[in-house]
């Protein structure tokens, strides 16, 4: 094989390359293709976030604290002692329980700071947490062949730690409430709308404290208030619709509400939205539904497009046969309870003078009229002096209320007070006329000027107990009675007549808008 010698290679010329030029990112653009502006710059946190922050650290530690207790009392229960525990699967049961529930609380996200201290969601989290924790545990002894020793870990210890730790998170909840009565851990709030969507904003949020909104700012479609002024309700109006981002930039707003009204489309809620990225504050939108929440919403995506869906209101089917069976077993437990207090009162009342039980017409269920039975609280032949009193009506609406009628026996301002001239409906309940929640049961003359709307409250049985009784009874305006027993139809389930049932116990003791 014949080989060359090495041929010298020909010097190139170094290639002429421009320097590599970062390429730039894409910014947001409008519907148009224009891009929209500078990028909005991160604001500072808002020192109203602080408080949240502690709320969520403290939920957590508690949590964690209880869970700690529960896995140690769960090694010991089945041993009796920690050296009986040599040898035992149980702790290393115990330990894989507890490293699945704490595993769990973030994969659910229990520890939010938004869902802490508002609504079910962060109990329903919670169950989601213990109860998915339980499941996979089971699933595993099952696996492993190992059911005797995960049975009292399922059955027993993480049962018990649900409902210990749910119990202390309702606990820090009422203490958060009560700060909250004292204007303190509120979310400042930016409402934008129209005057009168603002204003109505306003009123919501100082009636309901416990969600925890203060609006302190507002922005409408003329950037003035009613008549021109620069406040609504004494919130100070800072600008136009233009002005929210910069508003929301250089203060310290967590929300920014919009309400209906003019100007505000799909192109500007997109906007405010890009611009409130990578802030802490949430933007949260009224659909203008009325009041239906619940089970009664959907959302459905056409093309990308999220389509609010809104089936009619249900009043039969399963739902409404576990209502029934509620309200029929719920009575028949409770008058057995509350038998022997029964007749303590109906021995009281008697010796008032006149008949123990006083029995009134009253509307029901699709127009049903029906005789409602209550503790005696006035004098005998009190209605006929009703006509004679009308100057001195502060009830709302058609509704007949004095603060201090001189028709109540002294007996009977005690059973008002505190709801118990109003067991004996339970008999009603009983018998099917009523139920243990609804609206309140009207007065045949009080039907008779009833608009469309407050008609709607005869879809469905009155009740013992409702929105109205929990919110402050006669204290509330008759628009307001009228506004709380239509939520109710509107978004009946049995989670709603549960919440009730709890809240009318503290209205009971505390006796709020009862005279």
């Amino acid at each position: 094989m014949t080989t060359y010698p090495d041929a010298p290679r020909p010097t190139l010329p170094p290639p002429r390359c421009r320097p590599l030029q970062p390429i730039p990112l894409p910014r947001p653009t409008d519907f148009d293709g224009q891009v929209d502006g500078p990028p909005t710059p991160t604001r500072p946190r808002s020192p109203h976030a602080r408080w949240q922050e502690r709320y969520a650290a403290v939920t957590a530690t508690v949590d964690v604290g209880l869970l700690v207790l529960c896995v140690i009392a769960g090694m010991l229960l089945p041993a009796g002692s920690v050296l009986a525990l040599v040898g035992s699967p149980q702790p290393l049961v115990g330990l894989a329980a507890g490293l699945l529930v704490l595993g769990a609380f973030p994969v659910v996200r229990a520890w939010e700071a938004r869902v802490l201290g508002n609504g079910p969601e962060e109990f329903r989290r919670l169950a989601r947490a213990v109860g998915g924790s339980a499941v996979v545990l089971a699933l595993t002894g099952l696996a492993l062949q190992a059911a005797e020793s995960v049975r009292l870990w399922v059955f027993l210890v993480l049962p018990v730690y649900g409902v210990v730790s749910l119990a202390c998170r309702y606990a820090l909840r009422r203490r958060l409430h009560h700060e909250r009565r004292g204007e303190r851990c509120m979310l400042p709030v930016l409402v934008v709308g129209s005057n009168d969507a603002v204003a109505d904003m306003i009123r919501r949020t100082r009636r309901d404290r416990h969600f925890g909104w203060t609006v302190t700012g507002a922005c409408t479609s003329t950037g003035t208030g009613p008549d021109g002024t620069s406040h609504i309700d004494g919130v100070p109006v800072i600008g136009d619709l233009e002005s929210v981002s910069g508003a929301v930039r250089g203060t310290g707003y967590r929300v920014v509400a919009v309400a209906p009204g003019p100007g505000w489309g799909p192109r500007r809620l997109h906007e405010l939205a890009w611009q409130l990225e990578g802030t802490d504050t949430e933007l949260a939108v009224d659909p203008g539904l009325m009041e239906i929440a619940g089970p009664r919403l959907h959302i459905t995506p056409v093309d990308g497009l999220p389509l609010v869906r809104l089936s009619q209101p249900s009043f039969t089917g399963g739902r409404r046969l576990i209502k029934n069976v509620v309200d029929r077993v719920g009575a028949a437990v409770l008058l057995l309870l509350v038998l022997p207090l029964a007749l303590a009162l109906a021995v009281a009342v008697r010796a008032d003078g006149g008949p123990v039980l006083y029995r009134q017409q009253r509307v029901g269920a699709r127009g049903r009229k029906f005789d409602m039975v209550k503790f005696r609280s006035m004098r005998v032949g009190a209605d006929a002096e009703t006509d004679a009193l009308t100057a001195s009506d502060c009830g709302a609406g058609p509704l007949f209320k004095m603060r201090a009628d001189p028709r109540i026996t002294r007996i009977g301002a005690m059973l008002r007070r505190h709801s118990l001239d109003e067991l004996p409906q339970l008999l009603n309940v009983l018998g099917g006329s009523m139920s243990l929640v609804g609206p309140r049961p009207p007065l045949p003359t009080e039907v008779e000027t009833y608009g469309a709307d407050a008609r709607r409250r005869l879809l469905v049985r009155p009740g013992m107990t409702g929105l109205w009784q929990v919110s402050g009874r006669s204290d509330l305006s008759w628009e307001e009675s009228v506004r709380l027993d239509l939520r109710y139809v509107e978004n009946w389930s049995v989670m709603l007549d549960a919440t009730i049932l709890w809240k009318t116990v503290g209205a009971v003791v505390h006796g709020r808008g009862a005279y």
